[in-house]
């Protein structure tokens, strides 16, 4: 794990961040070209009301854009936690070098958890993939959204049983 990719890693937990102050799965991304962030992005689902608002989409629209292709040739992805086959798929089509991951998603990761997507040797672009890149730091923020969650939850059951 080299210092560029802490660097970066770091900047994606800041996006993941801020998807934990919305009371979203804390979930953050940026693509960097040239040593230069491009697009970022984190999990906006809930917020926006979008089964698309995905860290990773967002980051990649936002790198289209800046850029003005859809090809992201040249750059790298840092993402906190391994991306769904929604956005593995779209790593692929854009054409994205390579991804670096905070922590796997043993229950719908597709960049090796369940499937990997990144380099299946049939499609016409494979992407390069580095895994637990500040993983002890992603997956805390990760666990302690999910605990912060049960507890909400379980403090609303509550009020409600508690209601006339």
């Amino acid at each position: 794990m080299g210092n560029e990719d802490v660097k970066y890693m770091r900047e994606a937990i800041r996006q993941a961040k801020k998807a934990y102050s919305l009371e979203e799965t804390p979930i953050g991304c940026v693509i960097v070209q040239n040593g230069i962030i491009i697009g970022r992005g984190y999990n906006r689902r809930n917020t926006d009301k979008n089964p698309l608002a995905h860290a990773e989409l967002t980051a990649i629209r936002k790198a289209s854009r800046r850029t003005g292709d859809w090809r992201l040739e040249g750059c790298t992805m840092y993402v906190t936690l391994e991306p769904c086959q929604m956005c593995a798929g779209a790593i692929v089509q854009s054409r994205i070098d390579k991804v670096v991951v905070g922590c796997m998603n043993p229950k719908a990761g597709c960049a090796g958890s369940i499937l990997n997507l990144l380099n299946v040797a049939e499609f016409n672009h494979q992407v390069e993939l580095e895994t637990g890149v500040m993983e002890e730091e992603c997956s805390g923020l990760m666990k302690q959204f999910f605990k912060e969650l049960r507890e909400r939850k379980k403090e609303e059951k509550e009020k409600k049983s508690l209601a006339p």
